[in-house]
């Protein structure tokens, strides 16, 4: 079996809880996502100046970038609020927009309210084998330090400085 095997595709799920109610965590995860996304985290060929999240079904997430261009990176394809919503994450694993759709991997993220105010924020990035060959890759990346872990820590503090 090669590393290359959907056998071997295991999503990447990180979770976090945030004081705030499912309704204000999802918000702040869609509609402000400008408030925390990292500029540093585009595709685009300048550097970025806004990300934004396009809030319902078939709504596009881009980035906005310094040079006047806009650069797609993924696709709502499940619109839930505040329960849920699913992304395709349109970036090929030469970090390059994807525009087959059949071959992008997906982002499920998930608002459940817990006691005390609370909201457990689950978030779940799989099907990188549709991805092709160096799907490792991306995973590695998104699951690494600079991935979802440090952006689920950017999201909380956009949540804190709202409650």
């Amino acid at each position: 079996m090669t590393a290359s095997t959907p056998d071997l595709d295991v999503p990447v799920c990180k979770t976090i809880t945030v004081k705030a109610s499912p309704e204000l965590a999802f918000q702040v995860f869609t509609a402000e996502l400008d408030s925390w996304w990292p500029y540093t985290h585009h595709i685009g060929s300048s550097p970025m100046t806004k990300a934004i999240l396009e809030c319902r079904p078939g709504g596009r997430c881009y980035s906005l970038q310094q040079d006047g261009t806009d650069c797609d990176w993924g696709s709502i394809v499940v619109w839930e609020p505040p329960v849920r919503f699913v992304m395709a994450w349109r970036i090929n694993t030469s970090w390059k927009f994807e525009p087959d759709l059949a071959k992008s991997s997906e982002v499920e993220v998930r608002f459940t309210p817990e006691p005390g105010g609370l909201t457990r924020v689950d978030l779940e990035h799989r099907g990188f084998s549709r991805m092709g060959p160096g799907f490792e890759s991306m995973r590695n990346g998104v699951d690494g330090t600079g991935g979802w872990n440090g952006l689920l820590q950017l999201f909380a503090a956009a949540v804190e400085r709202h409650a």
